[in-house]
């Protein structure tokens, strides 16, 4: 069984990896309205004299957008980790799309359903039901039926949000290849996240003899866990003292 007893002190020896959306800010009705808190920036600087470059915030956003909203003194990746950008490194002006065929069909399932909204995301198309939660298992069922002969596509359901995402986006993935290259190889990975998208990454940092904290409630392969976003920007404040 996990132990929840508060996280670690992070050390010299670790890299950080940290969910954007429910983790560093908190989830917004309006995705586009979601923003790093001046305090959160404050911690992620307050961390640098410990753990240097070794930070990145790793989300299911574009990395244009994810780019938008934190700063690029970090690495990002975006799209679940598909585009990775090194600190001071603008990501590309445009992203690789979705196939045509694939947006047609999501958006002939979203189009007229009050509360649904679908995100382009480059290669990653977002269906938000937060404002329209009876509506997930259709929309899951219906999604599932649209990439079922498609291997090069899947369906992950997060808090009040569906995507299809290429088979090979996957934060653990990331993960494992960002930690065999500088400044976080030697290291030993803690990952921080909040949803089933981040599941992929904790069970990856505990392989990898790191350690995960899982935000808020819900069953997790993650060791530790912290109540909420506040709670975050306490723990990561307190890292930096």
């Amino acid at each position: 069984m996990p132990d929840f007893s508060p996280p670690p002190r992070l050390e010299e020896r670790h890299a950080l990896f940290l969910d954007f959306d429910g983790t560093l800010a908190p989830i917004q009705d309006d995705p586009d309205k979601v923003v790093l808190s001046p305090e959160n920036a404050r911690a992620l600087a307050g961390l640098e004299s410990l753990i240097g470059e070794a930070i990145a915030i790793i989300s299911g956003r574009d990395v244009r957008d994810l780019s938008a909203r934190v700063p690029n003194a970090y690495w990002r990746a975006g799209g679940h980790g598909l585009e990775i950008c090194g600190p001071g490194e603008g990501p590309p002006e445009t992203a690789i799309a979705a196939p045509r065929g694939l947006v047609n069909a999501i958006e002939m399932i979203t189009s007229g359903l009050e509360g649904v909204r679908m995100e382009r995301k480059g290669p990653v198309i977002a269906v938000h039901f937060r404002q329209a939660p009876e509506m997930g298992e259709m929309l899951l069922a219906r999604l599932k039926d649209t990439v079922r002969d498609d291997p090069d596509y899947k369906i992950q359901a997060g808090k009040m949000v569906l995507e299809a995402k290429p088979a090979h986006a996957h934060k653990g993935r990331a993960i494992t290849h960002m930690m065999e290259h500088a400044p976080f190889r030697d290291r030993l990975p803690v990952m921080v996240g909040d949803d089933t998208t981040d599941e992929d990454a904790f069970d990856a940092v505990n392989r990898l003899g790191g350690f995960s904290i899982k935000v808020g409630p819900g069953e997790t392969a993650a060791q530790y866990r912290l109540e909420d976003t506040h709670d975050v920007t306490t723990w990561l404040t307190e890292q930096g003292r």
